[in-house]
């Protein structure tokens, strides 16, 4: 009887001890699930904050403009870190909601997200009808009548399909005379092409906007089960340079008959005999939009073996007016007065002289480096600030006409230009002519007859931007491709750049521009080219619609 009573114990201690250690082990569960969801919203708090700060960043340089060139690397850092912080939160959640799903008193963190936007409107759709029920869930009856239904939309893309287009042309014969009657052969592309116009402008435009070289593109559509070798993509290439030339020039034209134009250039390996040379693309750029300008925007590219100042002066033979560039020595042979057909104005860019102030004032970049950073300069955060006012004047008046922007800069820039040299002078008088600060001043101080030009034209910009925006690809893209191939290479790539750069700069897709340009350029007359302009360019299948 003891016995009995003993296991009868031992049974409910053993029991109570399960149901404390389960009781335990469920506090232990809802405190984990409870951590988790603290963490969750720690991240997801970190997540919106930064985001916040990002939206009043993006702001403020809406409402006052880009105050310096540390505005834009502060939203590069707030927008990466926007990135990781979101992954974070996401991961965050999806551990609070896996690690509540063990609880019963704990219910799983679920962010607070923002409306997604609607899927676009002119995508396809296609419909996936997940089956209903043939008998009532409730009572199984199958007397169901449908009264609506719940769509969830999902967005998906379908990798590149390939096809091959049969083009028949049939042929007839007369009963009576016996001649054979053939409708004639559709204009192609490219002279024996044997590729379709799509298919020309995506090895062109990844080539030439995504830069990715052909050997890249041979790999990668080998991978989807086309094998084209290195020699045929480039012989498309080639051909399609020789098809779109007459669009080329006709930009070309257009570029050189501006009132003014930025020029810049930038350095392009080159494959040379035994070494690799360093070759120069030029980038001349006519935008009249900021002065109210009504002609189309453009960039010409131009391709050279050296820096010699021979080339911009070959480039820009006809062309006279203002042109917007740095302190280049090789333009010089332009701005002659006994230049035919006339003088060209120099406009330097004022960017490129407080950049000088911004090294010397780069608290940031102080911070970065540590105790090996040289001090800032209080003289050039000052210059920093006075030459701000005037990049802050200029916001106002971008895409004014010529006059009302000379109007207010004759009212507004002019003083503070005045009361800069003054200060400037003065303060060079203090500093020793080793001093960086001095360097900085002198490059505008011995020039500052050109740089108070813009007071004078509503037509001139402060800066030279426009043209490093167009350069800017290129200096991005020579890590993929590395070097030119030869000097006709380069001469191929500018004439690419030219029409690619144009059509981003009136804001047509490059690559649909292309393979419309591409299936329609044979049978246009050469009276009617300027339709395939990208600023004049009307799809072909709105084209047939309006015709």
């Amino acid at each position: 009887m003891t016995e009995g009573f003993g296991i009868d114990a031992l049974r409910e201690a053993l029991a109570a001890a399960e149901a404390r250690a389960s009781e335990a082990e469920a506090r232990a569960s809802e405190a984990e699930a409870r951590a988790a969801n603290e963490a969750a919203r720690v991240s997801d708090a970190e997540a919106e904050i930064a985001f916040l700060k990002l939206a009043i960043e993006k702001l403020r340089r809406e409402l006052y403009g880009q105050r310096s060139e540390r505005k834009e690397r502060l939203l590069d850092q707030l927008e990466l870190q926007l990135d990781e912080l979101e992954a974070s939160a996401t991961e965050d959640e999806l551990a609070a909601e896996k690690a509540a799903a063990g609880t019963t008193g704990v219910k799983g963190f679920r962010r607070r997200r923002s409306g997604r936007k609607p899927f676009p409107a002119h995508l396809p759709r296609e419909r996936v009808v997940v089956p209903g029920p043939t008998s009532c869930s409730c009572c199984g009856s199958e007397k169901l009548s449908k009264i609506g239904e719940d769509v969830t939309e999902t967005l998906e893309v379908i990798p590149r399909r390939w096809k091959v287009i049969q083009t028949v042309r049939e042929k007839f014969t007369c009963r009576d005379c016996e001649k054979i009657s053939q409708p004639p052969a559709p204009f192609h592309a490219t002279p024996r092409g044997w590729a379709g116009p799509n298919l020309l402008a995506t090895i062109v435009f990844e080539k030439y906007g995504q830069h990715q070289p052909l050997n890249r593109q041979r790999d990668r559509y080998a991978r989807e089960g086309v094998d084209l070798s290195l020699s045929t993509l480039a012989d498309q290439v080639g051909a399609c340079t020789v098809a779109l030339r007459p669009l080329h020039d006709l930009i070309a034209r257009h570029v050189l008959a501006a009132e003014r134009l930025h020029g810049d250039d930038t350095p392009v390996p080159v494959l040379a005999r035994g070494k690799c040379a360093t070759g120069r693309a030029w980038a001349y750029v006519r935008d009249d939009r900021p002065f109210g300008g009504p002609d189309p925007p453009a960039v010409l590219f131009r391709y050279s073996r050296d820096r010699s100042g021979v080339h911009p002066v070959e480039h820009l033979k006809s062309f006279s007016g203002i042109l917007q560039a740095d302190l280049y020595a090789g333009f010089n042979r332009l701005y002659a007065t006994a230049r035919s057909p006339g003088p060209v104005t120099e406009a330097p860019c004022w960017s490129h002289a407080r950049r000088k102030f911004f090294e010397l004032a780069d608290i940031a970049a102080s911070k970065r480096q540590g105790k090996t950073a040289p001090p800032i300069s209080p003289v050039a955060l000052e210059a920093v600030k006075r030459i701000d006012m005037l990049f802050d004047i200029e916001r106002g008046i971008v895409g004014k006409s010529a006059e009302e922007r000379l109007a207010v800069r004759k009212e507004l820039s002019a003083p503070v230009l005045a009361d800069l040299k003054d200060w400037m002078e003065t303060e060079r008088r203090k500093l020793s002519r080793h001093a960086p600060v001095a360097k900085a001043m002198d490059y505008m101080l011995r020039r500052w007859e050109l740089f108070a030009r813009f007071p004078e034209d509503g037509r001139i910009c402060l800066t030279n931007n426009a043209v490093e925006r167009a350069l800017r690809g290129i200096a991005l893209g020579r890590r993929s491709w590395l070097f030119a191939g030869s000097d006709r290479g380069g001469v191929r790539a500018a004439a690419m750049y030219t029409l690619i750069g144009t059509a981003k700069l009136n804001d047509v897709d490059p690559q649909a521009w292309l393979a419309d340009v591409l299936r329609r350029i044979a049978g246009t007359p050469q009276n009617r080219l300027d339709e395939l302009l990208p600023w004049n360019w009307v799809p072909e299948l709105r084209h047939d619609l309006a015709a």
